[in-house]
């Protein structure tokens, strides 16, 4: 009977999650809002943003320890006190292994008689993290102490400490990531949504002119099969038409560190409005917590559709390829015919060349100035003189023979 109803809790629970993720109401994993979180061997999300900074004291002989969480460890004793390194803006917070759930790695601590360590890093600690109660039982009346301090040599130090750890969160996706050209993540990154996509933020807003957006995803190219087709969610859902395109958008692709798929978002402002619309798009992952991310959009006016808008340019654009392709054919064929039929060569042989004179005479013609001549009528012009010539310089011989018959 025991089992039977473990059975059904399994399935209650089972069908409670489906219901959630059709819902919308499982949450994405976002970036915490520290570097004080780590992933366990499960891919689980520990944060412990609310710890940063927390003290923790260990009593020695001649020598006390302090270590803040996330922050620092340092040594006091009679002659002061001596850092033994930082936790940095570099993510030292990692998995362990066998009794120790978490490592913490702390660098560049105090140089003094150190400066031949590694990577000329000074000082360094190492904060081994037991999630319960030390082994040796040190921690009484409670959790959160110091088991035991270890110095390896004057500059490395191992500490233990056992702390009450909070309950897992999401499982998170390692290694995928989301950015706008192949190499950058600026949206996702090793499986989370970063700062400004996790909701809608005017900062980091997509215009009303901006119509299309593509995105790179990557992933382990052995973990790339869990990846799933995307969707889409506006809000509010009427006013912004948003389609999605590319090998991303479609079932089987596989993105990988040497081959993203591309994710094109193809958007239309069809109401205009002051506030932004919300892009939330979800990316399901077998196995793992989906990735979701938003696009803030803004449409401060309408937009027409895309074939409307070029539908006209492109009939012009056919239109006047046709009309150039026609009219150099005619040429041609006029060229031709009237060089090998009319037995015409030079510039007469253009076709319209016959058109162009005649206009150009009718114009040459108003105004009184000096008409165009053809060539066929040039030797009449010149005959006419000619014989004008000779008949005015006849008339004077025959007055003169005239006068000297009479003259007698």
């Amino acid at each position: 009977m025991e089992t039977s109803m473990k059975r059904g809790i399994s399935f209650f629970l089972t069908i409670f999650t489906v219901f959630l993720y059709q819902t919308g109401s499982v949450a994405s994993v976002v970036v915490p809002a520290t570097n004080c979180y780590v992933l366990d061997n499960s891919s689980h999300i520990y944060d412990f943003s609310s710890w940063l900074g927390l003290p923790f004291e260990y009593d020695g002989v001649d020598t006390d320890f302090a270590i803040r969480f996330c922050k620092d460890v340092e040594s006091r004793s009679q002659p002061g006190y001596v850092g033994f390194g930082r936790f940095d803006d570099f993510n030292y917070f990692v998995a362990g292994s066998g009794r120790y759930d978490f490592v913490q790695e702390f660098y560049n601590g105090d140089l003094q008689h150190c400066e031949k360590s590694h990577d000329k890093r000074g000082r360094t600690a190492q904060l081994n993290i037991i999630c319960g109660d030390c082994p040796n039982g040190r921690c009484k009346g409670g959790l959160e102490c110091v088991c035991n301090v270890t110095l390896e040599s004057d500059c490395r130090m191992i500490v233990e400490l056992a702390i009450p750890c909070e309950k897992p969160g999401l499982r998170v996706f390692e290694g995928f990531t989301v950015g706008f050209h192949p190499r950058t993540w600026e949206i996702v990154y090793n499986g989370m949504t970063q700062y400004g996509y996790e909701k809608a933020y005017k900062d980091f807003r997509f215009e009303t002119d901006q119509s299309h957006v593509s995105l790179y995803m990557t992933a382990i190219a052995s973990l790339s099969h869990l990846v799933q087709k995307p969707s889409i969610t506006v809000t509010p859902k009427a006013g912004l038409e948003v389609t999605l395109s590319g090998s991303g958008a479609t079932t089987g692709s596989r993105p990988t560190t040497l081959s993203p798929t591309l994710l094109n978002i193809d958007w239309r402002c069809e109401t205009a409005r002051d506030s932004p619309y919300e892009v939330q798009i979800t990316i399901p992952v077998e196995g793992y917590d989906p990735i979701e991310f938003t696009l803030t959009k803004m449409c401060e006016s309408r937009q027409n559709e895309a074939g409307k808008s070029t539908k006209g340019w492109a009939l012009f654009g056919i239109l006047a390829c046709v009309f150039f392709v026609v009219s150099v054919l005619l040429c041609c064929g006029g060229f031709v015919y009237k060089t090998q039929v009319q037995q015409q060569h030079g510039i007469d042989a253009l076709p319209g060349m016959t058109f162009l004179s005649a206009c150009l005479e009718t114009l040459s013609g108003v105004g009184g100035g000096p008409s165009y001549v053809r060539p066929d009528d040039v030797n009449d012009g010149y005959t006419s003189q000619a014989s004008w010539t000779r008949e005015a310089a006849t008339t004077p011989g025959s007055s003169r023979t005239s006068e000297r018959r009479y003259g007698t």
